[in-house]
């Protein structure tokens, strides 16, 4: 499975990753400083601190998550692109993009 989003804010991404890291009362402050500037500097890891990959299937039945792992790059989309495969089922509207992308 791939999921490709469109972050249209990241300073809202970041400051909603970093209100979730000072509401974590059980994280050591040194760990914790570690995550607000990982968080601060990379959209990506302001997400993977917000979706849990575990969360996301773990009520999918037939299924156990046994490993999950993050990966992220700047990709411009191009709905013209043999790359990209939109289904009737996805969209494209406005900021919104859903679809598989093909290849790597």
């Amino acid at each position: 499975m791939e999921l490709v989003v469109e972050v249209d804010d990241p300073a809202t991404l970041t400051k909603a990753a970093l209100r979730r890291i000072a509401e974590d009362t059980e994280m050591p402050a040194d760990e914790r400083v570690h995550a607000e500037d990982a968080v601060t500097e990379d959209t990506a890891e302001a997400l993977a601190y917000l979706v849990d990959p575990f969360d996301l299937v773990g009520e999918v039945p037939g299924i156990e998550l046994a490993q999950a792992s993050w990966s992220s790059e700047e990709i411009d989309y191009d709905p013209d692109s043999p790359d990209w495969d939109l289904d009737e089922d996805d969209e494209v509207d406005g900021d919104e993009m859903v679809g598989e992308r093909v290849g790597g």
